[in-house]
């Protein structure tokens, strides 16, 4: 599954864009640098069920943003990502 894929998944399964998910984390002060993953990870399973995987790929974008690695990119692989751009903005912008 690729990075992009795991967050639309997210966002199938909670209704919430990782924007979303950005705002909620720093209303939390979970974008401190400070804050550990595995806290990030807690809150995501008390609140929004989401297993270690998905919610791992969220605490990158609050951590760290939509930029992501390159390695994947243009590879045939299950993980291939289009970009090293993720869209964070919601499965919608895609389709707009």
């Amino acid at each position: 599954m690729s990075f992009q894929a795991y967050l639309d998944a997210i966002e199938l399964k909670t209704g919430k864009t990782p924007n979303e998910f950005i705002s909620l984390a720093k209303q939390k002060g979970f974008d401190d640098p400070s804050i550990k993953a595995g806290v990030i990870v807690a809150w995501l399973a008390e609140d929004f069920q989401l297993g270690r995987g998905h919610a791992m790929a969220l605490v990158h974008v609050i951590k760290h943003g939509a930029e992501i690695s390159n390695k994947h990119v243009g590879t045939t692989g299950v993980h291939r990502d289009d970009s090293t751009t993720l869209r964070l903005d919601g499965i919608q912008s895609s389709e707009d």
